[in-house]
């Protein structure tokens, strides 16, 4: 111990990598990850629960974006609407299947999901 060592070495910066990027996904998986482990769905959460959950809400988030797109477009408009969300939901059978759901809610409560999706995607990617 006399201290015959270097002084001040500062570690080489390495760049981190999010989880996302190591996966390849835009939906931000730390925030999932800690979503899941915050709502009490089970005792433990894998580490690969939430790249996967990340996957699927990207996927279907960019189906219904592409399916409005087009919708928005048909009706000689450059921004996406309520109305042309759910025209591409309705239009789509998976898509209808999906929201459907066999319960009685309304409609705005699905739009309202489709749209938090979209804004959680536009933070992830401004930061």
């Amino acid at each position: 111990m006399s201290g015959c060592g270097k002084k001040n070495v500062t570690p080489t910066s390495v760049p981190k990598t999010t989880k996302s990027a190591k996966a390849g996904l835009q939906f931000p998986v730390g925030r999932v990850h800690r979503l899941l482990k915050r709502g009490n769905y089970a005792e433990r959460i894998g580490a690969g629960a939430p790249v996967y959950l990340a996957a699927v809400l990207e996927y279907l988030t960019a189906e219904i974006l592409e399916l409005s797109g087009n919708a928005a477009r048909e009706n000689k408009k450059s921004r996406i609407g309520p109305r042309h969300i759910q025209l591409a939901v309705r239009n789509d059978e998976e898509l209808n299947k999906l929201f459907k759901g066999g319960s009685s809610r309304p409609d705005w409560l699905i739009f309202f999901f489709i749209l938090s999706l979209i804004h959680c995607l536009c933070h992830q990617n401004s930061h």
